[in-house]
């Protein structure tokens, strides 16, 4: 991996030109050469892709042309960040699937209307998790007070990150979708919100988790995380 310092008119560059990966992490841009990666066809992937399929049929299918009017005005109305930080407005099909697939893959019900809302839901600063090697579940916890919380069809969607030796200080992946909690109304989410593992963990061993908040109107949040060390 080679560190790029950037000039001559390019600031920054992502993605993949001539067998190269540009890309940047805490610790600035860098380049390495690219690998394209074995697909083990695995049921987890099998799945995912299954869904993604399901939900582009829907769509085209069952969504009504109000429907999408509506997801294609939040979609113009709402900012993301690309890769390089850049403000992007994704269209209301990317919507679509971006705030249903994660419901599909836990059965949640599907949202096809549009939201009315045009701001994705907002992190939590709360966010914290610790991890138990003898239980092998790892505990999540989060503000019970926001809005989502007493919300019914509301959830927050919790995410494992591969365990790691405890002197490694960044995580990119893999991720694997281990437990999940519906907004309650009235009374609101209970928290923490223990959940067996995807990835077997050891005590002392780093643990990254993130979630997500899904309101009830479909709206998606972006992705805010946490560590720990695992426990005994």
């Amino acid at each position: 991996m080679a560190l790029v310092k950037y000039g001559g008119g390019i600031v920054q560059m992502s993605g993949s030109i001539a067998g190269n990966v540009h890309a940047r992490n805490r610790y600035g841009n860098y380049v390495r050469a690219r690998t394209k990666p074995t697909n083990p066809n695995t049921a987890l992937q099998v799945a995912i892709r299954a869904s993604i399929a399901f939900l582009s049929n829907r769509w085209s299918q069952t969504v009504s042309d109000a429907e999408r009017i509506a997801w294609n005005l939040y979609g113009a109305s709402v900012a993301m960040k690309n890769k390089l930080g850049e403000t992007v407005y994704l269209s209301g099909y990317n919507h679509y699937i971006r705030s249903n697939a994660i419901r599909k893959m836990c059965g949640h019900t599907i949202i096809d209307a549009g939201p009315v809302v045009f701001e994705i839901p907002e992190a939590d600063p709360t966010y914290a998790c610790t991890a138990s090697e003898a239980t092998q579940q790892i505990s999540n916890a989060f503000d019970i007070t926001a809005d989502w919380s007493t919300e019914d069809g509301a959830y927050i969607y919790f995410f494992q990150g591969q365990p790691q030796n405890p002197q490694r200080n960044f995580f990119a992946g893999p991720w694997r979708q281990f437990g999940w909690t519906a907004g309650i109304d009235p009374g609101g989410a209970l928290s923490p919100e223990p959940s067996a593992v995807k990835f077997a963990i050891t005590e002392l061993q780093r643990q990254w988790t993130y979630a997500r908040i899904s309101r009830a109107d479909g709206r998606l949040s972006e992705a805010f995380r946490a560590d720990c060390f695992c426990e005994a």
